[in-house]
């Protein structure tokens, strides 16, 4: 800023004294306004606001010391620089008055033009100085006002408070002027646990040790109790510009936040990790049985027709549950990818009861449990999936003989509720669940105690998919235990069919599977091919004992070149083959003409709705996942099946 920007206003009531010190400030470059008297003074201090007022102390109306009290007591005028002068007043107690009175500086004429000028252009200095310390100062309040950090400024052994945001009062949930009186009031919101820790390390942040510290505060909640906030207090020393310490400041951010996140992360990170475990577990435990049941049929002689039928019992089921495995795991992706679809119908409660009363009976017998089945003997409609449904209420019976003690009991009750809705409960009086367990029941992967005669099995997926089941319905699922040991209860609740809808004759229902009379298949010429030779082997094996003529090939190469030579009726094709995968071969063998109306099965480990599209669009007449159903094996085979993508 150049002298011509400032103005100054020059304040006597002696003309020629005015003269001079208005011609010796404008030959230094300022702007100069005159006033003969303390009121024009006052008047033109309000209008005019000039950076400084040259001000005589005898003045004919008002005297100076009092124009310059009023001057710096008006906040519209308080930040104007006031430069006494006075010839006749002019001792030690004069200057102490004037200065005592408000004034910057106190001159004793005569004054020096030079003099003057100089103490005009060091009071400017100080106020551009003083200005820009408050708008430093400003800006700092703005900046710390509107963050959702506290932040906190202390004297150097941190005992007195010296500034605080606003942001404490919405932290702590305490009015800041408890810290006026009480510096130490925020350490009474620290968790109980905590505190101790917490004054400890600021008593030493002063002398320069770290302070950086995660608490937490308890925190009133209106209508709930005392909740939780974590946060985060940082603490620094202040320095001047001889690196001397002289304040502590403090931020502290919020970072409940952040806590819920982290406990998340660890609490999926555990659940994977028992995951992994109890899968590994899992697939052991048939794997075993399997592993034995071969080395029985290779030791045991032929004619040993027992021991061979045992082992291939043994090796049924366990593949059987290997399957339930598998399929739990493509379910979970399925959930997680938001997949999960439902083939909804208006559905017959007691069938659905019927199929998921024989998908768990076998566990039930095993376990020597009693089961008792109360349900309503009038017909129950919902528009629902029967065969998600009846996995639902499946589950929670397998649950629930699962979790019981051998020879306990089982009850499944269906009841209709007044509002349209029906419940099925499933109740026992197995081993309970704790208070702990009970709100994570239905999370996935979720395991509780195991009962007391037998180490728990399964994926931890059953009762998630229950719930998921439930809601995708427009249902809901329930569970509650007295206690450990007390046995617990699951109600399963959906929505009916309003009466008007029940009442409506219901489609002929579909055959059951094999109720049909079918013609039994012929002989087959089958190309089958797949890299995995034990696989293969085994398969054609079992493919030749059902009368058909099969061939293998182990690679893209050399089936294309049996093909050519063997002419197939069928081929069935692994999916994942090194160097060209089953996809890319069927194309090669459907752009043949050849092989146009020769019917393609892939046989895979992809079972995805993905996967069942790819094989699709490769030209395949059936999708089958490994380990194919004998049934499905030999219903894809039979030359009366009209040729179209089998969807499981």
């Amino acid at each position: 800023m150049s002298n011509s920007d400032i103005l100054i206003l020059n304040v006597d009531d002696n003309d020629g004294a005015r003269y001079v010190k208005t011609r010796i400030l404008q030959g230094a470059g300022f702007t100069v306004a005159e006033a003969a008297n303390g009121t024009d003074a006052l008047t033109m201090a309000r209008r005019l606001l000039p950076a400084l007022v040259l001000l005589d102390v005898k003045l004919p109306d008002i005297n100076g010391i009092e124009v310059c009290r009023l001057i710096k007591s008006d906040p519209a005028t308080c930040t104007i620089l006031v430069l006494q002068t006075s010839a006749a007043l002019t001792g030690r107690d004069d200057k102490i008055r004037g200065l005592e009175g408000g004034a910057d500086n106190y001159l004793a004429a005569p004054i020096e033009a030079d003099e003057l000028v100089a103490n005009v252009n060091a009071l400017l200095r100080l106020q551009r100085v003083q200005a820009d310390l408050r708008n430093s100062e400003e800006r700092f309040r703005q900046l710390t006002d509107n963050i959702e950090d506290v932040f906190w400024m202390f004297s150097l052994d941190g005992s007195e408070l010296l500034y605080v945001s606003n942001a404490y009062a919405t932290m702590w949930q305490r009015p800041a002027q408890l810290l006026e009186r009480a510096p130490g009031d925020w350490l009474d919101a620290i968790h109980a646990d905590d505190r101790a820790a917490v004054a400890a390390r600021w008593q030493l942040a002063g002398a320069g040790e770290p302070f950086d510290e995660e608490y937490r505060l308890t925190i009133p909640e209106v209508g709930s109790g005392a909740g939780v906030r974590w946060v985060r207090d940082r603490a620094f020393l202040v320095r001047d510009a001889a690196d001397v310490p002289y304040r502590l400041a403090r931020i502290t951010s919020d970072i409940t936040q952040r806590r819920d996140m982290e406990d998340r992360l660890h609490a999926a990170d555990d659940n994977k990790n028992d995951f992994l475990a109890t899968l590994a577990h899992e697939l052991r435990n048939p794997l075993s049985p399997i592993r034995n049941a071969v080395a029985l049929m290779g030791e045991v002689a032929p004619a040993d027709v027992a021991l061979h039928q045992k082992a291939r019992q043994i090796i049924v089921r366990q593949v059987a549950h290997l399957s339930r495995l598998v399929d739990d795991l493509l379910d979970v992706a399925r959930i997680s990818q938001g997949k999960l679809t439902l083939q909804l119908q208006r559905t017959e409660l007691h069938a659905i009861v019927d199929s998921a009363l024989e998908t768990a009976q076998p566990m039930l017998e095993s376990r020597e449990h009693t089961l008792h089945v109360d349900v309503p003997s009038t017909p129950l409609f919902i528009n629902g999936d029967p065969v998600r449904l009846a996995q639902a209420i499946g589950n929670l019976l397998h649950n629930a003989a699962k979790f019981t003690n051998r020879g306990g009991e089982v009850r499944l009750q269906i009841t209709r509720l007044p509002d349209s809705r029906v419940s099925i409960g499933v109740h026992d009086n197995g081993i309970g669940i704790t208070s702990y367990n009970l709100p994570r029941i239905f999370n996935m992967f979720a395991q509780g105690a195991a009962a007391h005669d037998r180490i728990h099995d399964g994926l931890g997926i059953g009762l998630s998919l229950v719930s998921t089941l439930a809601h995708m319905h427009g249902g809901s699922v329930h569970a509650s235990s007295p206690g450990i040991d007390r046995g617990s209860s699951f109600e399963l609740i959906l929505p009916l069919l309003d009466d008007e809808a029940a009442l409506t004759d219901a489609p002929a229902p579909a055959p059951a599977a094999g109720a049909a009379v079918v013609r039994k298949p012929g002989m087959r010429r089958l190309l089958l091919v797949d890299d995995n030779v034990d696989s293969s082997e085994v398969m054609g094996e079992l493919l030749g004992v059902l009368g058909h003529e099969v061939m293998l090939a182990h690679d893209a190469e050399r089936a294309l070149a049996v093909a050519r030579d063997y002419l197939p009726d069928t081929i069935i094709l692994d999916i994942g083959m090194p160097k060209v995968d089953g996809y890319a071969l069927a194309r090669m063998l459907r752009d043949d003409p050849l092989f146009a109306s020769t019917r393609l099965i892939a046989h895979t480990g992809y079972g995805s709705d993905q996967d069942r599209q790819k094989t699709r669009d490769a030209g395949f007449d059936f999708h089958l996942v490994k380990p194919a159903n004998f049934d499905e094996l030999e219903r894809s085979l039979r030359p009366s099946q009209v040729q179209e993508h089998e969807k499981k």
